[in-house]
């Protein structure tokens, strides 16, 4: 009953900060002994802050939760990675065919503690994400959306934030999201210019009355007829989600949350999908000279 445990401890990644505080006489007094005027870990204001008025409950909720002190800051992110760094330690001294259930107990509750604590740091800085999510709100991403990956873009942040340097974590977080949402602007950017069917033309298709200032009525049905099939070679599911995210089957494109929710995956997932799928499409109309052929119709 041991051996699954004892492989799961050791394979299990510990990742932590560094710090020299960690190898003082000190240190566990210093990493369990909160500040003075610490308060109860995320307590809810006794009324909604007028700033959180008019959004959904998950997001007004972020306005109720309390920010963490600069004192309070540093004593959580001490305490995480002091847990962790504790538990990495003492699981190197451990025989990996001889770790008895006692052991692996305690370094697994101090593991846990330190998801507790990186879980209480992530709460408090929510509200961080949405503020900065509203700047770079556009047409390919939604606010939902952005929250989602810089929710994502926060907790790596916290995972790699040097607490030893005195800085406030907000400042470092803050760059962490906006690089994250500049990639992803970036990575939007360069999929329109290099699937130029994939927002206009795509969804063109898919009105009800063509443009005939350009192409004939037997160009534009060669060309569905073409995409239809280009369509059919696709899998399944990447042809059930581009036909949804390009709106094809008449009704309006959905989101990759939307998409996700109903297929029972994550977003991100969806999008992996989706670029997979417009890789084959792309493949497919270089391989049948659609460029050339639309350039002299043109």
């Amino acid at each position: 009953m041991l051996e699954p445990r004892r492989r799961q401890l050791f394979e299990r990644v510990i990742d932590y900060v560094p710090c020299r505080q960690f190898l003082a006489e000190d240190a566990e007094r210093l990493a369990s002994d909160p500040p003075v005027d610490a308060k109860v870990p995320l307590q809810h204001a006794a009324a909604a802050s007028p700033v959180g008025a008019g959004l959904t409950p998950y997001l007004a909720s972020l306005y109720q939760t309390r920010l963490l002190s600069r004192d309070e800051e540093q004593f959580y992110f001490r305490r995480m990675n002091w847990l962790k760094f504790r538990a990495a330690t003492v699981r190197g001294r451990l025989d990996r065919r001889r770790a008895t259930l006692r052991q692996i107990d305690r370094i697994e509750g101090w593991l846990t503690e330190a998801e507790t604590v990186k879980a209480v740091i992530i709460t408090s800085n929510l509200r961080l994400v949405v503020s900065i999510a509203k700047k770079f709100v556009d047409t390919t991403n939604s606010f939902e959306e952005l929250v989602g990956e810089g929710n994502v873009a926060l907790m790596r942040a916290v995972e790699k934030f040097s607490f030893a340097l005195g800085n406030r974590f907000s400042t470092y977080a803050t760059y962490a999201i906006q690089r994250h949402f500049f990639r992803l602007s970036h990575k939007a950017r360069q999929l329109r210019q290099r699937f130029v069917t994939e927002d206009e033309s795509f969804k063109g298709l898919s009105a009800a009355e063509p443009n005939t200032e350009q192409c004939s009525f037997e160009q534009i049905a060669m060309l569905k007829e073409l995409f239809a099939k280009f369509l059919g070679e696709l899998e399944p599911r990447e042809q059930q989600i581009v036909v949804a995210r390009f709106g094809f089957d008449g009704q309006p494109p959905r989101t990759f949350r939307e998409l996700g929710a109903s297929m029972g995956v994550c977003k991100e997932r969806i999008r992996q999908i989706q670029t997979r799928a417009i890789d084959k499409l792309r493949e497919m109309a270089a391989e049948a000279r659609l460029e050339q052929t639309v350039g002299d119709w043109l």
